[in-house]
């Protein structure tokens, strides 16, 4: 009977472009849920992987929302959540990590660690989230492996344990030795692919490795291998679940390579489901009450039914399909009769669940995220923020006659997280926020696409946001009467102050020392 121990929840992390979503595609086809690889076309012609389904994403070839899939190994079940790269998404790919147990870090063997990698990787650090590593693109022309795992080392004060090794690089790549299992993985093909060649060797002074590859190649493989082995941490499986030790894979996702053995050490080592953080007490997935939290709402994802889905990381008991649960939101039981397993659009109904499992629950709007399920409702889970916006712009109709849909649609993507609004206390006009520029383009997008609203941006007097609050009401309705034109609602109705700069935030906040700007409001 399948349990918790048997899931593994993981999130797979890069800068863009790193190969992502394309190695999310290989970790698929190797788990058995595709049968047929999507084409990458040169000149980026049809590009569309499986997890990419927002017709944005089909445009700009990059993942903008997270998606859930799950597939299942030799006894295994994978939950993979695939997060965007961009930048511009952190706030989604941010409470995409709080429902994970483990990731995987994917670098770029030519550009190494980029920016926000290092950011994701520090969100994961404060939720000591383990991570496997995974050196991309190893066929093409890269850096010197030593000095790939050093900068791991060093900028994320990681230990490091390479499990796999390169043989050569680029156009003198000839094939992945298995540091753990003296297994040598060899291409084939015009292409160079890799299409399941596997020589058992006794070890790096076998022989057959001389048969197999050129002489440069063999001899630089066990120089460095053994350096290597001598020179790095031994593999620790307490030190990795901790989050202080890296397992270092090499490999292609393009042409196959390492994807097998990166799938066999997510099962083998990454932990299953953990306790989550939660009010009054950590919640225990050994716990017999089902509890879960939503840290996702899509809406659209068909667009011909206009559906809602709340994404919810199972956290204890086993779910069964039609069971009452109460969210925090409103405290009234919903009765859970269509609860659904992803793949990418592709969904399944789940008659049962168990901690680990991220299962989608059709509604519509009654759940948000952030909110925690429960059976009792006495539990409540902590740690999903929103964050303040960085760029705030007013959204101007094209069409005057479509308020109302323009109302929905933006109340639709704010509770989804793509963006926040705010309702000015003086003047009709509604203001959006978001984190980063590309999100703007989403809006946009998905309000012709999904809403058949055509909008314009226009820039607002006001550059930043700040929630308020103070001990004394009185206070906070002073500061509030005093800086009328510059006070907001946001979409539950807290108070939100609107500045034109980080200064005037710092300025403001010195003359009201009694009043609390915070750039996070946790749901």
């Amino acid at each position: 009977m399948p349990t918790a121990s048997d899931r593994r929840t993981f999130a797979i992390i890069s800068h863009p472009d790193a190969g992502k979503t394309t190695l999310t595609e290989k970790l698929l086809l190797f788990g058995g849920a595709i049968h047929l690889a999507g084409e990458v076309k040169a000149r980026g012609a049809a590009r569309r992987a499986r997890s990419d389904w927002m017709k944005i994403e089909q445009q700009r070839g990059i993942s903008v929302t997270s998606s859930v899939m799950t597939f299942e190994r030799e006894g295994v079940t994978f939950n993979l959540l695939d997060t965007p790269g961009h930048e511009d998404f952190s706030e989604d790919t941010y409470r995409t990590l709080t429902a994970v147990d483990s990731a995987v870090m994917v670098i770029d063997v030519a550009k190494g660690i980029e920016s926000q990698t290092r950011k994701l990787f520090e969100v994961c650090r404060l939720r000591n989230v383990p991570i496997i590593t995974f050196v991309n693109k190893v066929d093409r022309e890269g850096r010197a492996v030593f000095e790939t795992l050093d900068e791991v080392a060093d900028l994320l004060q990681l230990d490091v344990t390479p499990m796999t090794w390169p043989v050569g690089m680029g156009g003198a790549f000839e094939g992945i030795y298995d540091l753990r299992s003296n297994r040598l993985l060899l291409p084939e093909g015009p292409s160079r692919e890799f299409q399941g060649k596997v020589v058992e060797t006794t070890g790096l002074d076998d022989p057959k490795l001389d048969e197999l590859l050129s002489a440069e190649g063999v001899a630089k493989l066990r120089e460095d291998a053994e350096l290597a082995m001598a020179g790095y941490a031994e593999f620790d499986g307490e030190a990795y679940r901790n989050g202080d030790l890296t397992p270092v894979y090499f490999g292609s996702a393009l042409k196959e390579f390492g994807v097998d053995s990166l799938i066999k050490a997510v099962a083998e080592h990454a932990p299953p489901p953990r306790p989550q953080p939660a009010e009054p007490a950590p919640v225990d997935p050994s716990n017999p009450e089902v509890t879960g939290f939503v840290f996702k709402v899509q809406a659209n994802m068909d667009p011909n039914h206009r559906d809602r889905i709340a994404f919810m990381r199972l956290c204890s008991g086993t779910f069964k399909r039609g069971m009452k649960l109460t969210p925090t939101g409103h405290g009234k039981p919903i009765a859970v009769h269509s609860p659904i397993l992803f793949f990418a659009r592709e969904r399944e109904l789940a008659d049962e669940a168990f901690p680990g499992d991220i299962i989608g629950i059709p509604n519509h709007g009654t759940l948000r995220v952030g909110d925690t399920l429960s059976e009792r409702a006495d539990v409540r889970f902590t740690g999903l923020p929103n964050f303040a916006p960085e760029i705030l712009r007013r959204v101007a109709l094209k069409d005057p006659t479509k308020t109302k849909q323009l109302r929905k649609a933006l109340d639709d993507m704010a509770e989804e997280g793509v963006t926040q609004v705010f309702y000015p206390e003086i003047g009709s006009n509604w203001i959006i926020g978001v984190v980063g520029q590309l999100q703007l383009e989403v809006l946009l997008s998905r309000l012709d696409a999904e809403y058949k609203v055509a909008a314009g941006l226009e820039p607002a007097p006001f550059d930043t946001a700040r929630w308020v609050s103070s001990e004394d009401s009185a206070d906070l309705k002073t500061f509030a009467d005093l800086n009328r034109t510059a006070m907001a609602k946001d979409r539950d109705g807290n108070p939100v102050f609107l500045a034109k700069s980080a200064w005037e935030v710092g300025y403001v906040a010195d003359r009201y020392p009694k009043v609390r700007f915070a750039a996070t409001r946790e749901r």
